[in-house]
């Protein structure tokens, strides 16, 4: 997501969509483990939104 984006909502929804992106980055840890990643590329992606949402939770509090 963008980074507008991710500023426009509340941070109860911030803190929804943390949760959801947590477990999404666990899931791809467990396909890794298991032998086989269908898409590799959003480790980096799970993790840069990740960043993105922890340093506008920062800036709103």
């Amino acid at each position: 997501m963008k980074a507008k984006e991710l500023d426009a909502l509340s941070r109860e929804d911030l803190q929804h969509k943390l949760k959801t992106l947590g477990e999404e980055l666990c899931k791809l840890n467990m396909q890794r483990f298991g032998g086989r990643v269908e898409k590799p590329h959003m480790f980096s992606v799970i993790k840069r939104d990740i960043a993105r949402i922890h340093t506008i939770l920062n800036k709103k509090s």
